[in-house]
């Protein structure tokens, strides 16, 4: 007797293991029909619940995964942690609360970072994105213009976040934009400008739209927006803006503020040491002056000030973390089958080159790549040596220290 081969009544697709049938009256749906059906009637196929990141982690967790990247910083980081942690909360968790408050809705607070460069804004951002699994975009502001003019539309940061998030539309709704220098856009001067401003004000006024909360229409695959091509919807509402710039310059705007730039006699003189500390005194009355504008400021509502680095903290950059540079540089030579080694000195001294420098934690990157270029072009012929790298490799540039198979066999 043939097999009856059956068909679905309404995609004529035919049945097989992957794609079942259920009958009944002699009409027969598919499954790919009823996932179909599900879908147009009550939308994904997941529940709300299951669709929802599960928020098993409090701001403690963000701060010790902070802490396993990013050195110092604490009260920085335990700021950063909270804000990020209440963010995701709101998004997840407000609507499983039920209470008499039912039209109290919870508003997002986006991030600004002030900090010297290379004190670790970046990385933090990074590090969460990581941990929380969610797609991250990173965009330099100085490349943004206002739309219509030479430069980067502001829209086109949500492209990367879209890429980021493997074009999954809900996935890059609840992800993270991190804009860096932002205080390269600050507008000409505190009057606003008779000229167009469009790399500086114009900036910041594009960016409110899209800072705030609303559905931003972008072009898919970047680029200048034309009339007669397609855009996708992007709802930026879930998305956690960090803003992030050294803004050099704001601690003389500061001690104007406290009145600390009076002349005369009996004035107090203060070290460069308190001069950094008042960065942690900024207000946004400061930002005001220093060019941003106020509505800008009123969208980042979780201001946050970083130190500059000390040479304690360079070395612990250099040894601590889980991707330090010097384990980076050491699986690089573990490859070839080589041991690198550092001493003490040689980290001290690249620690305070990089301060000399004022180059920030990623000026540590450079001295050593200075460094290690010799000696990684011949490394393939140093298969089974141990090289040590001494303060003499990094102030006098002379060669490090080979050791031999056979003498630490010997040893």
């Amino acid at each position: 007797m043939a097999t009856v081969i059956r068909e679905c009544d309404f995609c004529k697709q035919k049945e097989s293991d992957s794609n079942p049938f259920i009958s009944g009256n002699g009409t027969y749906i598919c499954r790919n029909c009823i996932i179909s059906a599900y879908k147009i009637l009550f939308g994904d196929v997941e529940s709300e619940e299951k669709k929802s990141i599960d928020i098993d982690f409090t701001p403690k967790d963000l701060k010790e995964a902070l802490d396993e990247y990013v050195i110092g910083q604490d009260r920085a980081k335990k700021i950063f942690s909270v804000a990020v942690y209440n963010h995701y909360k709101r998004i997840f968790k407000q609507k499983s609360v039920k209470d008499d408050d039912e039209d109290t809705e919870i508003y997002k607070s986006n991030i600004l970072l002030i900090g010297p460069t290379g004190s670790g804004k970046t990385l933090m951002a990074q590090t969460l994105a990581k941990f929380l699994d969610v797609p991250i975009a990173i965009a330099d502001a100085t490349s943004l213009t206002e739309a219509g003019y030479v430069g980067e539309d502001v829209e086109n940061i949500l492209v990367r976040l879209l890429q980021a998030a493997d074009n999954d539309i809900k996935k890059a709704e609840r992800g993270i934009v991190f804009i860096d220098e932002v205080d390269k856009i600050s507008r000409l001067s505190e009057n606003r400008s008779i000229t167009r401003d469009v790399s500086g004000e114009g900036v910041q006024q594009a960016l409110l739209k899209i800072v705030e909360g609303s559905i931003v229409n972008i072009p898919p695959k970047g680029g200048r927006k034309h009339p007669n091509q397609e855009f996708t919807q992007i709802d930026t509402t879930n998305i956690l803006f960090i803003c992030g710039g050294a803004f050099d310059g704001i601690i003389d705007i500061i001690k104007r503020r406290q009145g600390g730039n009076t002349l005369g006699f009996n004035q107090d003189k203060k070290s460069k040491k308190d001069d950094a500390n008042l960065i942690h005194l900024v207000e946004p009355d400061d930002l005001v002056s220093y060019g941003l504008i106020p509505e800008l400021i009123g969208r980042l509502h979780v201001v946050t000030t970083l130190n500059e680095l000390s040479k304690d903290d360079m070395v612990k950059i250099l040894i601590e973390p889980r991707n330090s540079l010097t384990k980076q540089y050491k699986k690089l030579f573990k490859i070839d089958n080589v041991i690198l080694t550092f001493e003490q000195d040689a980290i001290e001294t690249i620690a305070e080159l990089a301060i000399k420098r004022k180059t920030g934690a990623r000026g540590l990157r450079a001295i050593l790549e200075e460094v290690m270029c010799d000696l990684m072009y011949n490394l393939p012929e140093y298969r089974g040596y141990e090289i040590v790298i001494t303060k003499d490799t990094i102030d006098n540039k002379t060669e490090p220290i080979f050791i031999k198979p056979e003498t630490k066999k010997s040893a």
